[in-house]
């Protein structure tokens, strides 16, 4: 696939800008934060244990992520199969390195996992881990963009 024609998206000597970078990365931050706080706020709620309701979180925020891919993409005219295979693309390395990002602070975030959804605690961690995570994942999301891979997939169906 030729990304050439897709300047904003990639530079004359194969970089993708950050600005690029930062919007994918905060499109998916959305759809991760949308479904990993529901997951946890179901979770934690219902009284589940930390494994089934971060289990919770992190399919969500996966269903959440790929679905506003795949409405964005949808709506721009591809059927049900390729919108899928572009979310997938798209979007699985992305909310796969923030959603671990995320995970892995609030696991270990002394408290975190045994607070409640009226803590300052559960909120602060679960935030903070989304800001580490966003920071983390921005980098990536610009390589892969870089190279046609990621979000770049996106831009070539806009």
């Amino acid at each position: 696939m030729d990304h050439t024609a897709h300047e904003p998206e990639k530079q004359a000597h194969g970089t993708a800008s950050w600005g690029t970078a930062v919007k994918a990365t905060l499109h998916c931050l959305t759809g991760c934060a949308l479904g990993e706080i529901l997951g946890m706020v179901i979770g934690t709620a219902l009284g589940w244990g930390n494994v089934p309701t971060m289990v919770l979180a992190i399919a969500l925020a996966f269903l959440f992520g790929y679905s506003f891919t795949l409405f964005a993409v949808s709506r721009a005219g591809l059927g049900l199969r390729s919108a899928i295979r572009v979310a997938l693309a798209a979007d699985t390395v992305s909310i796969a390195v923030m959603e671990l990002v995320d995970n892995v602070i609030i696991a270990l975030t002394p408290g975190a996992m045994d607070a409640h959804l009226s803590d300052g605690l559960f909120w602060y961690a679960l935030l903070g881990g989304f800001a580490v995570a966003f920071l983390i994942t921005a980098p990536v999301n610009k390589w892969m963009i870089a190279r046609g891979r990621g979000h770049a997939v996106v831009h070539a169906h806009h």
